[in-house]
């Protein structure tokens, strides 16, 4: 196997095209050699714990109304080449993600790593779930197979929050600076929402080289 780490924050929309495009790769190479691991990296670190009214957080970060349309343009051409709907008008808050990156992290210990990424791309970008109510976590934990109940208590807890954010504050020091980044085999970083044909040509060349 070799190591696939993923970089990314689940209210990231080039990570959610990133993992489509991804997904349809190695959908078509089934016998891939990728041993996939979520890290954490929260776009907006400084945002507040209950998060903030979206429209304010676009125009803040945009400077208005017209610099956030412009900003998500190639975001809804490249999401619709990938065949992803985005339901962006359904989006009324912009969470903080730390406890959704407490989930990610709970859940990889499970074994139910990338079903839970999964379902919280899903939920803020079709569903307009707030991914920073432990309810919705909660929900979310339920469906992919978790004990809600232990999630919802450690979510009321600070379980964890040091390791998310050391691991955070680790890829920045590293030199991340935007997701997704793929890290390959713990060498090669891949930045950016790639095409499928990419991941295509990884896969191929790394199986050129196993046989």
């Amino acid at each position: 196997m070799i190591k696939l780490d993923i970089l990314s924050d689940p209210i990231c929309p080039w990570c959610y095209i990133g993992k489509t495009n991804l997904d349809r790769a190695l959908e078509q190479r089934p016998d891939h050699p990728f041993a996939i691991t979520w890290h954490p990296f929260q776009l907006n670190p400084d945002m507040p714990a209950g998060g903030m009214d979206r429209r304010d957080y676009l125009e803040a970060k945009f400077g208005g109304k017209e610099g956030a349309v412009q900003a998500y343009l190639p975001v809804a051409e490249r999401a619709e080449a990938a065949g992803l709907t985005l339901n962006l008008d359904a989006i009324t808050r912009t969470p903080n993600t730390l406890d959704a990156h407490r989930l990610i992290h709970w859940a990889g210990i499970e074994g139910a790593q990338t079903p839970v990424v999964s379902m919280l791309f899903r939920a803020y970008f079709k569903d307009g779930r707030d991914i920073g109510d432990a309810e919705v976590l909660a929900d979310i934990a339920d469906s992919a197979g978790m004990d809600a109940a232990l999630v919802t208590r450690l979510l009321k807890s600070d379980a964890d929050v040091q390791e998310v954010k050391g691991r955070d504050a680790a890829a920045r020091e590293m030199g991340v600076s935007a997701v997704p980044t793929f890290i390959i085999a713990g060498k090669h970083a891949v930045p950016g929402a790639q095409p499928t044909e990419l991941w295509l040509q990884v896969l191929d060349e790394l199986a050129e080289k196993a046989s």
